[in-house]
C-alpha cells in the first residue's frame, strides 16, 4: 500500500473507525462487568489485594513487550493474556474484566498516543470478555481443582484469549503500517506461537503454585523474566537473520545491467528490508529522482519534484566503499518518528553501497553498448554521406536474396560520377565532399522508403532495390534516381553540374549478392564506354563471367591435380617481433594463367560441389606445413579461412579433428577464420558445428573485425578466441580518427572479453608502433613478410631477424625494460605464443 500524504489521509480515518469500533465494544463489555460485579463487591481484604494485585500485574505485562517496528509503526508483544488468564482463575470473571482496563490503562498512560492507548484498553478488555465468555460455557466445571483439570481448562482459556488477542491485533496493525492482513497473520507465526506457549506455562504454573503454596509465587517473578529475555533474544535473533537473509536478495537482486531495472529493484527491495513508507535514489549526474515503495515506482523525473511522504528521513550517500565516487543519496522516509538500530544503520550502509556499484556497472554497461552501436553504426555506414556502405549493402543484400526472395524481384544499381576527380582538383577535396554530401541527399530523396542507398567508396554509389513487382521496373526507378541528379549543385554559390552512369542488374539465380554487385559494375561500365546514362547488364557482353565460366569447368581437374597450394603469412608479436603464427592463403597454380588469385575462384569452388575437398586440400596442406614447424622447434598455431558453406556441413568437425590426428597435432594449434558469416550465423546447424569444434579445443577466429560481417552481434552468439582488425582500417588509421576509433574499441573489446587481437595489413614501422601502442599485442603484414612457401618461411624462421631465430623484426624495446605506453591498459588479450 502506498503510503502518500493521500494515502495516509485515506487510512486515518478507516483507523479510527475500527479503534472506536473496538472501543465501544469493550465499553459494553466493561458496562456489564461493572454491573455484575455489584452481586460480588470485595468484602475484605484479601479481595481489595487481589484485586490491587491483579492491577498491578497487568500494568507490568503492558510494560514487559517484545518490539517490533513495520514502516513507521512500532508494535509490540505483551504478556497482558497471560495475567487476565491468571486472573480469570483467581477471581471472578467480572473483577478481572475491570482491572484488565485498569491495569492496561496504568501501564500505558506515560508510553502510548492517546488513540493507541484506548486501542490497547479495549483490546485487552475484550480478550478479558472473551475469556470470560468461554469460562461461562464451562459451567461448574471451572474453576478446576485437579492439576490436570487446570492445564486442560486453563489451556481452552489461554487458547481463546491468544486467538482473540491476534484477531483483534492484525486488522489494526495491517491498517496502521499499510500492509495486508493476510501477510500480518503469516508473518513470524512461528515465533508468535511460540511465544504464546512460553506464556501458557507461565499461567499454568503460576495457577499450580497458587494452588499448592502461595509462598511459592515469589519463583514466578525471575521465570517470568527469563522467559520474557529468552524469547525476545530469540525474536531478535529471527528478525536479524531475517534482515540479513533478505540483504542477500536485495543485493543479489540488483545484478542487472539495465540502469531503470536497478532503480526499480532497489525501491522496491529497500521499501521492503527497511520497512520504508517511501523510498527515494536521487541521481546527481543525471539530475534524476526515483521514488517508490514496495509496490513499485511512483515517480520517475527531475529532483525538484517534492515527496509526498512527510515524516522522518533517513539520508545515506552513494558513495560505494572507495568513497571515490559520489553518484548521489538513497533517502529512506517514514510517516512518523522512527529510529534504525545500529544493525539497521550497517544494512543500509551496506545496501547503499551495492546500489551504488549496481549503479555504476548499469550506467558503464550502458555507455559500452551505446559506444557498440556507434561503432557498429561506423562500420556499416559511410562516415561522410551517413549512407550504407559496401559492407552494409552486401549484408541487406544477402539477406534479402536468402530470405525474401520471394517478395519480389531484387535489382542493384550501380551510379558512378562523370569527371569527379576535376572537381577535387579544381576546388579541393572539401568541395569535393560537399558534392558528395548533395548527391548523396538527393539519391535518398529520390529513393523508395524500401530502397537501400549505399556510398561505395570515392564517387561510386549503389541503391539496391526491392520488393520490384517485374525486372522492367528497374530501369524506371533507375532513370529516377538520375533524373534526381540532373539539376545543378549549388557550391558555395557557384553552380555546378553533376554527370552520372548507371549501371542496372537483376538478381541472379546463383552467386548471390556479390555477383549482383559486379553485374551492376559490369554494365555501369558498359554505360561509361557507350556513352550512355544507363545501361542493363548483359550475360553476352560480360567477358569476365565467361571467364569465370571456363574456370569453373577446370576445377575438378585442378583438385584431382593437385594444383592448388598454400602459402604462408606470419603473424609476429609487434612488441618483440617474434613470429607467433601463421595464415595459410590458398593459391591455384594454373598451368596456362599462371597464379591465380581466391578472389576469382573460391566462389566457383563453392558452386561446383568441390568445396570438402578443396577444404580438406588447403588444410591438409596448412597442418602438414604446421608439423614441419614443429619439428624444426617451432611450435606455431596455422590459421586457415572457412568457408561459409563449410559451416552449413554437420561432418565438417569430424572431417577437421581427423585431419589434425591423421597429422598429429593438438586441436589448439589450428585457428579456423570465419568470413561473411553474418547471416549463416542464425541457422542452427552453424552453432552446433561451431560449438562442437571449440569445444574439441580448435579456435575460432573472426576475420575482418568491424567491416560489418564480423558485427558485434556475432560475439553474443559465435564463441571465438580471437578478433582480427581489418586491413582497411589499419591503412587508414594515421589519417582518419574514425578508423583509429574503431581499432581502439576493437582492442577495448579483445580485452573485456579476453580475446587476441590481431592487426591484419601492417605495413610500415610507424602503424606497428602504433598498433602497439593503442595495446594490440599481434599482427602481420607485408612489413614482416608477404605470403611465402612453408619451406621458406622455416627458412625466414631459422635465419631470423638480428640473431634472434623465429623473429622477422627487431624489437621495439630492449629486453627487461620498463616501458611506459601512452594510453595502454593491461589485461584482457590472452596472446598466442611460440616455441622457438
Amino acid at each position: 500500500m502506498s503510503r502518500t500524504a493521500d494515502g495516509r489521509r485515506a487510512v486515518e480515518p478507516r483507523l479510527r473507525a475500527l479503534v472506536f469500533t473496538l472501543v465501544a465494544c469493550a465499553t459494553v463489555v466493561a458496562l456489564v462487568a461493572l454491573f455484575s460485579t455489584r452481586k460480588q463487591l470485595p468484602n475484605s481484604v484479601g479481595n481489595i489485594v487481589t484485586i490491587t494485585s491483579l492491577v498491578v500485574t497487568i500494568a507490568l505485562a503492558t510494560v514487559i513487550k517484545t518490539p517490533l517496528r513495520i514502516r513507521s509503526t512500532t508494535l509490540a508483544f505483551a504478556w497482558v493474556e497471560t495475567a487476565i488468564v491468571i486472573g480469570l482463575a483467581v477471581a471472578p470473571p467480572s473483577w478481572v474484566i475491570l482491572v484488565t482496563g485498569i491495569g492496561v490503562a496504568f501501564g500505558s498512560v506515560t508510553r502510548l498516543a492517546p488513540i493507541k492507548m484506548a486501542f490497547a484498553i479495549a483490546k485487552h478488555t475484550l480478550v478479558a470478555g472473551g475469556a470470560t465468555v468461554a469460562i461461562l460455557l464451562m459451567g461448574d466445571a471451572w474453576p478446576p481443582r485437579e492439576p490436570l483439570g487446570i492445564v486442560l481448562l486453563l489451556g481452552v482459556v489461554y487458547l481463546v484469549a491468544a486467538l482473540l488477542d491476534d484477531v483483534l491485533a492484525m486488522p489494526v496493525i495491517a491498517l496502521a503500517s499499510g500492509t495486508p492482513i493476510s501477510r500480518q497473520f503469516r508473518v513470524d507465526l512461528d515465533l508468535r506461537v511460540a511465544g504464546f506457549a512460553v506464556r501458557f506455562v507461565v499461567a499454568a504454573c503460576t495457577v499450580l503454585i497458587l494452588r499448592a503454596d502461595p509462598r511459592l509465587l515469589l519463583a514466578v517473578p525471575p521465570l517470568v523474566l527469563s522467559l520474557h529475555l529468552a524469547y525476545s533474544t530469540r525474536v531478535r535473533t529471527r528478525t536479524e537473520q531475517q534482515a540479513w537473509q533478505r540483504l542477500a536478495r536485495a543485493t543479489d537482486a540488483l545484478n542487472v545491467v539495465d540502469l531503470d531495472q536497478v532503480l526499480t529493484t532497489a525501491v522496491t527491495e529497500a521499501a521492503e528490508l527497511f520497512s520504508a513508507d517511501e523510498v527515494e535514489i536521487e541521481l546527481r549526474d543525471r539530475g534524476r529522482t526515483v521514488r517508490g515503495n514496495a509496490g513499485g515506482i511512483a515517480y520517475d523525473g527531475a529532483a525538484s519534484e517534492p515527496s509526498t511522504v512527510n515524516g522522518r528521513v533517513m539520508p545515506v550517500a552513494l558513495e560505494g566503499h572507495d568513497r571515490a565516487v559520489d553518484l548521489g543519496v538513497l533517502r529512506l522516509r517514514f510517516a512518523g518518528p522512527v529510529e534504525l538500530s545500529e544493525r539497521e544503520q550497517y544494512t543500509l550502509r551496506t545496501f547503499a553501497s551495492a546500489l551504488c556499484t549496481a549503479v555504476r556497472n548499469a550506467q558503464a554497461y550502458a555507455e559500452l553498448a551505446r559506444i557498440a552501436d556507434e561503432h557498429a553504426y561506423a562500420a556499416t555506414h559511410d562516415a561522410l554521406t551517413g549512407l550504407s556502405n559496401r559492407r552494409h549493402l552486401l549484408d541487406e543484400g544477402t539477406e534479402q536474396l536468402t530470405n525474401r526472395h520471394a517478395e519480389g524481384v531484387t535489382a542493384l544499381v550501380l551510379i558512378d560520377l562523370n569527371h569527379f576527380k576535376e572537381v577535387n582538383d579544381t576546388l579541393g577535396h572539401g568541395a569535393g565532399d560537399r558534392v558528395l554530401t548533395q548527391v548523396a541527399d538527393r539519391l535518398r530523396g529520390a529513393a523508395r522508403p524500401d530502397d537501400l542507398v549505399a556510398r561505395l567508396g570515392g564517387d561510386e554509389f549503389a541503391v539496391l532495390l526491392r520488393g520490384l513487382p517485374a525486372p522492367a521496373v528497374a530501369a524506371h526507378r533507375a532513370e529516377a534516381l538520375l533524373t534526381a541528379l540532373h539539376e545543378p549543385l549549388d557550391l558555395d554559390g557557384m553552380r555546378i553540374s553533376v554527370e552520372a552512369s548507371g549501371g542496372i542488374a537483376v538478381a541472379p539465380a546463383s552467386g548471390g549478392m556479390p555477383e549482383l554487385l559486379r553485374r551492376a559494375d559490369v554494365a555501369m561500365y558498359q554505360a561509361k564506354r557507350a556513352g550512355q546514362r544507363i545501361a542493363t547488364y548483359a550475360p553476352t557482353r560480360d567477358t569476365a563471367d565467361l571467364g569465370r565460366l571456363t574456370l569453373g569447368g577446370e576445377l575438378p581437374r585442378a583438385v584431382a591435380d593437385h594444383e592448388f597450394t598454400v602459402n604462408f603469412q606470419p603473424i609476429v608479436d609487434l612488441g618483440s617481433g617474434e613470429v607467433i603464427g601463421a595464415e595459410a592463403l590458398a593459391r591455384w597454380h594454373h598451368p596456362t594463367h599462371g597464379m591465380i588469385d581466391p578472389l576469382r575462384f573460391i566462389e566457383a569452388v563453392e558452386r561446383s560441389g568441390l568445396l570438402p575437398a578443396f577444404a580438406e586440400a588447403i588444410l591438409d596442406q596448412a597442418l602438414i606445413a604446421a608439423g614441419s614447424w614443429r619439428d624444426a622447434g617451432f611450435d606455431l598455431p596455422v590459421s586457415v579461412n572457412v568457408s561459409p558453406r563449410s559451416l552449413l556441413d554437420a561432418r565438417f568437425p569430424g572431417a577437421v579433428l581427423a585431419r589434425l590426428r591423421a597429422h598429429d597435432l593438438p586441436p589448439d594449434r589450428l585457428v579456423l577464420e570465419l568470413t561473411e558469416t553474418l547471416t549463416l550465423s542464425q541457422l542452427d546447424v552453424v552453432d552446433r558445428v561451431l560449438s562442437r569444434l571449440r569445444d574439441s579445443g580448435v579456435r575460432l577466429a573472426l576475420d575482418d573485425f568491424g567491416t560489418g560481417y564480423s558485427s558485434l552481434s556475432l560475439l553474443s552468439r559465435i564463441p571465438v578466441h580471437e578478433l582480427k582488425i581489418d586491413r582497411s582500417f589499419v591503412t587508414a588509421m594515421e589519417s582518419a580518427a574514425e578508423a583509429a576509433a574503431v581499432i581502439r574499441s576493437t582492442l577495448d573489446l579483445g580485452r573485456s572479453l579476453d580475446l587476441t587481437v590481431v592487426a591484419e595489413g601492417v605495413e610500415s614501422e610507424p602503424q606497428r608502433r602504433a598498433l602497439w601502442e593503442l595495446g594490440c599485442a599481434a599482427g602481420q603484414g607485408h612489413l614482416f613478410a608477404r605470403p611465402l612457401p612453408s619451406g621458406t618461411l622455416l627458412a625466414a624462421l631459422q635465419r631470423g631477424a638480428g640473431g634472434r631465430p623465429g623473429a622477422l623484426a627487431p624489437p621495439l624495446h630492449d629486453a627487461g625494460a620498463v616501458i611506459r605506453l601512452p594510453g595502454r591498459r593491461t589485461g584482457g588479450s590472452r596472446n598466442r605464443t611460440a616455441t622457438p
